[in-house]
């Protein structure tokens, strides 16, 4: 081992035979200074012997020479890497692909011809005549894989999951293995513009699942496990670069399938039933198990369970794209248990059926974790219709956890509404008691506070609309003050409105607030400042109410507020100012007299 450190010259000569040395204190080697440490054979200098040799300095280039020595040979091992995926029926092309990609593969291989050549193993005689690409493409052929392993590496396997999974493939042919490997990708991997929902339901369905699991659900939440110990965790799931191997390694008698008989049929089935191309990938990676199930056997016995809730083939479909666990043994059951818990809670079955086709993620929930949640509804008298109003609408609220719940019934609490106003406000708007209290409900508070509406006002315009919570505030609130501003109105008049009126924040731009307010000064010829006095005129249809009765009181020539003009039933409004059965009331598409250009005030 030494003279493959330090090479040793066989041709100097040696001093004479019998060499007078000078005494110890005066050897004639001197030793570097190295205070704490051995010297090494570099520090060694022999001048007063120039005939003896000196240690070689360039220790670099030693090593320079032995890594080139081992490039060279792991380019022979590929080599004999891709010779033998030829033989086995793979284009060059492929073969020196898959060669490159498989490095432990040949390394091993590299590794076992050079323990052989130390150990002798090689036959006499074929040592010196095989070359060293020949050396690795024999240990190869010994291995019998017939380049399997350097294939499943390629793809994504470890090496020790591939020797597993080769196990299983023994009786398939390299060429048609690479084959179906090609189109399990394309329909596990279609492409789609929701890589990232992906990862978030992965997480999603987890979080909720709080029942005893079957041996498929295991499988999944084993093989999503792998994908999240990974850098980027399941945000990568869709990757086929990354999580095809792991795929593989999980499931590995997917590469067993049938493409023309088991794979094909099966997207023909789920395309049938409204689970489009590019949205296949999320019922196949995020429970991989359907693939093996048997169609008319498995499948559709389980998707006809759910015509109890009224569930047709398409909504079969969008149930599979959300929560594909639906056709697990574990969910099925706990889904006949859920339909019991609701009829026992007096919930109207069409809330029911509604909720679970919406939200299918209820359906991994327990009973008794539904029994908290449904509870604490029933605190803020939420029960029976009501109850199913919110299933109906917003049935993610009965994954919620009761702490969390009860931290924003506390929030309205603390801003003066008592327990009645919000079990009102929950079954108005129940998304809120979903919202993040600092990221999402205090942030509405400081841009009510920036538009002037402070605490005293709070319950006010919160009864009013409480769905202003959950506006997002650069989206939709900011851009609507922001037009009223420009408009002409100040930020006291905005303020001013929303106190008296905030569903005004509730209202579209383009399709509310503009077309009314031009026709409030173009056309009616009335300052915007009316809009300040009865803000609730944002409120009244347009074509339906404001056109008719603005056109009756200008034929009778009659100038009114817009309180009076609009608050009145129509049974006041024509006691008041119509001639019933004499004055026809003018069409709301006559022409409109010439408008003269907005006037803010």
């Amino acid at each position: 081992m030494f003279s493959k450190l330090l090479p040793i010259p066989r041709n100097f000569t040696t001093p004479s035979p019998s060499p007078t040395f000078p005494p110890l204190p005066n050897l004639p080697f001197h030793l570097k200074p190295f205070p704490h440490k051995f010297p090494s054979i570099t520090q060694l200098s022999f001048p007063h012997y120039p005939h003896l040799p000196q240690a070689s300095p360039s220790w670099n280039q030693q090593q320079e020479d032995e890594d080139e020595d081992e490039d060279e040979e792991e380019g022979q091992a590929r080599a004999a890497v891709s010779e033998i995926l030829r033989e086995s029926g793979v284009s060059e092309e492929e073969s020196v692909e898959i060669a490159l990609n498989s490095p432990k593969y040949v390394k091993m291989l590299v590794d076992g011809v050079r323990d052989l050549e130390e150990w002798n193993a090689w036959k006499k005689g074929a040592e010196e005549a095989e070359s060293f690409k020949e050396k690795v493409y024999r240990l190869a052929r010994e291995k019998g894989d017939y380049g399997r392993l350097a294939f499943l590496e390629s793809i994504g396997l470890s090496l020790s999951s591939a020797l597993s999974v080769a196990r299983y493939l023994s009786s398939e042919s390299l060429p048609g293995l690479i084959e179906k490997v090609r189109f399990v990708k394309q329909m596990f991997f279609s492409e789609g513009n929701d890589e990232g929902f992906l990862g978030k339901n992965a997480r999603r369905m987890m979080m909720y699942l709080s029942i005893p699991i079957d041996e498929d659900l295991q499988q999944t939440l084993s093989f999503f496990e792998k994908i999240e110990a990974r850098r980027g965790g399941l945000d990568i799931l869709c990757s086929k670069d990354a999580s095809f191997g792991y795929l593989v390694e999980s499931f590995p008698r997917l590469l067993l399938l049938s493409v023309e008989s088991h794979l094909k049929p099966m997207m023909k089935f789920l395309e049938d039933i409204g689970v489009q191309r590019g949205s296949m990938r999320n019922v196949l990676l995020l429970y991989p198990p359907i693939i093996f199930y048997d169609i008319e056997k498995d499948i559709k016995p389980r998707l006809l369970a759910f015509e109890k809730i009224g569930a047709a083939d398409k909504d079969l479909g969008r149930m599979l794209v959300k929560y594909p666990w639906i056709i697990s043994t574990s969910i099925q059951e706990n889904y006949e248990e859920i339909l019991s818990f609701f009829y026992r809670e007096k919930v109207p079955k069409s809330s029911v059926d509604s909720g679970i086709k919406s939200w299918p993620h209820l359906l991994g929930c327990s009973t008794s974790k539904l029994k908290l949640i449904v509870e604490q509804f029933g605190e803020l008298d939420v029960r029976n219709k009501k109850l199913g109003q919110i299933i109906a609408t917003s049935p993610q609220l009965l994954l919620q956890k009761p702490n969390e719940f009860l931290e924003v019934v506390s929030f309205l609490e603390e801003l003066g509404f008592d327990r009645e106003t919000v079990g009102r406000i929950l079954g108005r708007c129940p998304e809120i008691f979903a919202a993040n209290i600092e990221k999402t409900l205090k942030k509405k508070l400081e841009f009510l506070a920036s538009i002037g509406i402070f605490k005293d006002h709070l319950p006010r315009v919160i009864r009013k609309y409480p769905e202003l919570f959950v506006s997002d505030i650069n989206r939709t609130l900011l851009p609507r003050t922001k037009y009223l501003r420009k408009t002409g109105f100040s930020k006291r008049d905005i303020a001013f409105m929303i106190r008296r009126f905030s569903p005004l924040l509730g209202y579209s731009v383009e399709e509310v607030l503009r077309p009314k307010l031009e026709f409030l000064v173009k056309t009616m010829e009335k300052p915007v400042k009316e809009v300040v006095d009865y803000p609730r005129y944002f409120s009244y249809s347009l074509e339906k109410k404001i056109k008719p009765r603005f056109w009756v009181l200008k034929v009778r020539n009659v100038d009114c507020s817009l309180k009076d003009m609009l608050a009145k039933n129509d049974e006041e409004f024509a006691a008041e100012f119509m001639d019933v059965g004499r004055t026809p009331v003018p069409s709301p598409h006559t022409s409109p007299p010439t408008s003269p250009p907005i006037s803010p005030h």
